[in-house]
């Protein structure tokens, strides 16, 4: 999990650097940078057979292209999605006591891409995009031993048994509904379908390789980059 967290750091910056730069050039105007909750599933056995649906969040950056008169815009995000928590309880003959496995498994996806839609000053704003996303998968068993000292205020003991990452490729579709409340505050709901490509069968255990799909309902909160600047941002 450590690592996992260490990856999403770096992509986080990534995802920071990127508005900035975007947002500097004078084809862009306006925009929104969003909080997102997102609920993702696996579809189809590829995904169902190594994960669970889960619960995630992320940031999300809109920047509208002058020159397309607001129709068009370049998009950007960073999601961390947890998609198997598992963990199981049995008995270790040898040392007499309980032992606990736990298996967790993230989801965190760096994505970049084009959006189709009305981007002006209106209140209702649909839209349709596309994503190319770089995707990375990480999974860590523990084994968990209780700390049966009734003397001692300690955590239980946790040892890592196993962890993995891998970096692949990937997109989404996406299509949803914008409320653009004066031009200030954004609320944005809609359906993403996700998939990555060349994914090693749980996560190099196998020589087969897996190319998992999802469906993601997403809702999202926001600012506008004119609300920033005004105060300063």
């Amino acid at each position: 999990m450590k690592r996992c967290s260490q990856i999403c750091a770096i992509l986080f910056e990534l995802c920071i650097v990127a508005p900035v730069l975007f947002a500097s050039q004078q084809a862009f105007a306006g925009g929104t940078v969003s909080l997102c909750l997102v609920r993702m599933d696996p579809y189809g056995a590829d995904a169902q057979t190594y994960s669970r649906a889960g619960w995630g969040g992320g940031m999300n950056f809109v920047f509208p292209i002058k020159k397309y008169d607001n129709v068009l815009a370049a998009t950007g995000g960073l999601e961390l999605v947890n998609l198997l928590f598992d963990s199981f309880s049995f008995w270790d003959r040898q040392n007499g006591e309980t032992l606990t496995q736990e298996t967790d498994q993230n989801y965190c996806r760096l994505y970049f891409g084009m959006e189709l839609g009305e981007h002006g000053r209106g209140f209702f704003r649909p839209h349709a995009g596309a994503d190319l996303a770089l995707v990375y998968y990480y999974i860590s068993t523990d084994l968990v031993i209780p700390n049966d000292d009734i003397f001692s205020s300690g955590e239980n003991t946790r040892e890592n048994l196993s962890h993995e990452g891998r970096f692949v490729l990937g997109y989404d579709l996406s299509m949803g509904v914008d409320l653009n409340f004066s031009n200030t505050v954004s609320v944005d709901g809609g359906l993403k379908y996700l998939k990555s490509f060349w994914l090693p069968q749980q996560l190099g255990e196998g020589t087969v390789t897996i190319h998992p799909q999802y469906f993601q309902v997403y809702f999202e909160a926001g600012v506008s980059f004119d609300f920033l600047e005004s105060h300063g941002w």
